[in-house]
């Protein structure tokens, strides 16, 4: 579970609620160019994880152990992240993109070995509710960063304070972007601490075939299991709607904090307080979710998640400055001062809140649904098509808000892109049996 308490921070305070802003926002004077710029970065990182990911899972099932994939990818992300420090404004954004292009894949690729090692851990009675636990204990760890980031190190452009109107910690310079660029080697530190007791306290797989031999068969395994699914139409329905609505996730989480920086010019402290509070949310929405999971499964958490995802992607696109819905409602212009001053920050800000509530327990059940449906011996090779699953076509989402926006100028046009994913997921998903398929038990459990 401390997994995904080390890995959030840099989901949580890179990719979507500081630096990702701040990319787009600040380290160059065109928005519009720059959130594309973002979005192309998701989808080459996207097409990479999906071509590799479900390879060195099958080849993981041969060599055993993963914790070693697992140290290996950890390096790449930590000296990555720790990189982005040098992304100054004005400076050129390819470096940037290529670390976090590295940090992203290095963080994917974690996480498949990560979580097809719980098929061998952890009860299918008990796998949800660890599952929704260990997410929002991941929620939890992010938040603490975005708290301690907006609290003492990301100062107002103008007034140089932070949030608690001290100066910040380390001399940052908001005006020099330090605020946020600080975010990576942070992420990197913490990422390195608290991956630690993995290390030493979970077990791991016995050893298997020798690297080149495992290389040979793993390979050969995964052409074997890409074959038989046509063969096993309930995982292969369950992959194809998580694709789908994985998309729509992705791009939600990737491209949704960007949108409302530069639709309402937030700085970093706005971003942050977002992010602080769509986590407090989600931990509470993975701990609620974790008791539904074990009551009615991991299919009912995934489509009442769905529905509330659709709601708020609707509202969010629907929303801008004076209006809500498309115009159907009207709302005062007039800014109150302070934080989200304006009716239409506060009413996206209440669309954000059922995004909180539902983009952890969307992931973490399906996470769930899928151990549910497999055996330990395959979970390695499945776990990595599931990873291809959720970002095979991840890249049609961004792309999609990419093309969108560069034709129509407009990222309301592009973001409305999204609810097409997460419809077409939830559609499918609906005549999805649950599990997508019975497994015989391990002995002794």
């Amino acid at each position: 579970m401390l997994f995904d308490w080390a890995a959030q921070p840099f989901f949580t305070v890179v990719t979507t609620f500081i630096f990702g802003p701040y990319f787009v926002a600040r380290l160059t004077e065109d928005p519009v160019g720059a959130q594309a710029a973002w979005s192309n970065m998701a989808t080459v990182s996207a097409i990479i994880i999906a071509v590799l990911s479900p390879i060195l899972g099958s080849i993981a099932d041969q060599s055993g152990a993963r914790k070693p994939w697992i140290a290996f990818f950890a390096a790449i992300k930590i000296v990555s992240l720790c990189l982005l420090w040098f992304a100054e404004p004005g400076s050129p954004i390819i470096y940037p993109i290529v670390f976090m292009v590295l940090a992203s894949i290095s963080a994917e690729f974690s996480i498949v070995f990560n979580d097809s090692m719980m098929t061998r851990l952890v009860d299918k009675r008990d796998v949800g509710r660890i599952s929704n636990l260990a997410w929002g204990l991941g929620y939890l760890g992010g938040m603490i960063v975005l708290i301690t980031v907006v609290a003492f190190l990301a100062a107002n452009p103008e007034s140089g304070k932070t949030l608690l109107g001290l100066d910040p910690l380390f001399g940052l310079d908001a005006k020099a972007g330090e605020d946020a660029r600080i975010t990576g080697p942070i992420s990197a530190v913490w990422y390195l601490l608290f991956i630690l007791p993995m290390f030493f306290f979970t077990p791991d797989a016995p050893r298997g075939l020798p690297f080149a031999a495992a290389v040979r068969t793993g390979l050969r395994e995964l052409g074997t299991t890409l074959g038989e699914l046509k063969h096993r139409a309930g995982i292969l329905r369950f992959l194809v709607a998580r694709m789908l609505y994985q998309d729509g996730v992705n791009g939600l989480l990737i491209l949704g904090g960007t949108f409302a920086a530069a639709m309402f010019g937030w700085a970093t402290i706005e971003i942050g307080v977002f992010g602080i509070i769509l986590n407090v949310v989600a931990i509470f929405g993975c701990w609620a979710a974790g008791s539904i999971d074990r009551h009615l499964g991991s299919k009912v958490t995934v489509l009442i998640s769905l529905v509330l995802l659709l709601a708020a992607t609707f509202g969010m696109v629907s929303t801008g400055q004076g209006f809500t819905l498309f115009g159907l409602v009207q709302l005062p212009t007039a800014d109150g001062g302070g934080l989200f001053g304006t009716a239409a920050e506060k009413i996206y800000l209440l669309y954000g809140l059922l995004v909180g509530l539902s983009f952890g327990p969307v992931q973490a059940s399906s996470r769930s649904y899928l151990a549910r449906s497999v055996s330990p011996s395959e979970a390695g090779r499945y776990f990595g098509i599931y990873a291809l699953s959720g970002r095979a076509t991840s890249f049609m989402a961004t792309l999609s808000f990419s093309l969108v926006t560069y034709w129509s100028g407009s990222a309301r046009f592009g973001m409305a892109t999204l609810l097409v994913f997460l419809l077409a997921g939830l559609i499918l998903l609906v005549a999805t049996p649950y599990p997508a398929e019975k497994t015989k038990e391990p002995a002794g459990t």
